[in-house]
């Protein structure tokens, strides 16, 4: 069972609670390779009506058609999707353009009555999707800290982007009880859950069974190496690479590791664990 709920993410929910009130709306970051995971129901909960914007990051590690599928799924009633690579400056553009659509009706208020007022807009999303540096990318420089690995931000950040727009930066946060373990799994493949506290063979075995299922030649592009399972492809790795112990024992540990790197940094192509026909066929039994 993956579960990590350190104590900074309690106070992290309670802070994003005391701030909604002041927020006028919401950009929702979620990692394009598994964005239904990354919605996490204890913040739709607290959201309520506000309109949100979907950033769909790290576009360029998804797959171009399930993630298509997934901006057209995720934009409905007063909520709107994008796709963008937040390490590649200005594609933040859309984003900003929509928060000034969303909240035109505050601004031409005050903006009758002679005051410029502030658009308020909090920044959610689980831990490692990106949500620090896509506020750098709306501003144009590095304003906030950013890092490639979970539980990088712990405080709240207010930054100003420009003469109508505050965004408030907040910590990544998971649920309390991941009780769906595909979930799970899928937040720890894409390193939203500390590699710490999981088996990475056993994640690296899981992750494998899930890429086979997808696309059953791409271990043959990147590894030169065919299997039907989880482990006999960890072992096939580990025989193709030299992964070798001493005493000529196959370092399938090594293996496990580099292939959950490989994933990570797109080195197995465009890849979206999330499907919409999966999630929108569990939500209609619901």
């Amino acid at each position: 069972m993956i579960n990590w709920y350190p104590g900074h993410m309690t106070k992290a929910v309670r802070m994003i609670e005391e701030n909604l009130r002041i927020t006028d709306c919401i950009v929702y970051v979620l990692d394009a390779r598994a964005p239904f995971s990354c919605i996490n129901p204890d913040f739709e909960r607290l959201i309520g009506s506000k309109p949100v914007i979907y950033a769909v990051n790290k576009a360029d590690l998804g797959d171009a058609a399930r993630v298509k599928q997934w901006v057209e799924y995720l934009a409905q009633g007063n909520r709107t999707a994008f796709t963008m690579r937040a390490t590649a400056s200005k594609s933040s553009q859309p984003i900003l353009a929509a928060i000034k659509n969303l909240c035109r009706a505050k601004i031409e208020k005050y903006k009758a009555k002679g005051v410029r007022t502030t658009v308020k807009c909090m920044v959610l999303g689980v831990p490692n999707t990106g949500k620090s540096t896509v506020i750098n990318n709306l501003c144009g420089s590095a304003k906030t800290v950013t890092g490639n690995r979970p539980g990088v931000t712990r405080g709240k950040q207010w930054v100003r982007v420009n003469d109508f727009l505050e965004v408030l930066d907040t910590p990544g946060t998971l649920y309390p009880k991941l009780n769906d373990q595909t979930v799970a799994r899928r937040l720890a493949y894409i390193g939203s859950i500390k590699d710490e506290i999981t088996d990475t063979y056993e994640l690296a075995c899981s992750l494998c069974e899930e890429l086979l299922a997808i696309d059953s030649t791409l271990f043959a592009t990147r590894y030169g190496a065919e299997a039907t399972g989880g482990e006999e492809m960890l072992l096939a790795i580990a025989q193709k690479r030299g992964y070798v112990l001493r005493g000529g024992e196959v370092d399938t540990e090594r293996a496990a590791s580099a292939l959950l790197d490989d994933f990570r940094r797109g080195r197995l192509g465009g890849i979206t664990l999330d499907s919409v026909s999966e999630y929108a066929k569990e939500s209609s039994c619901n």
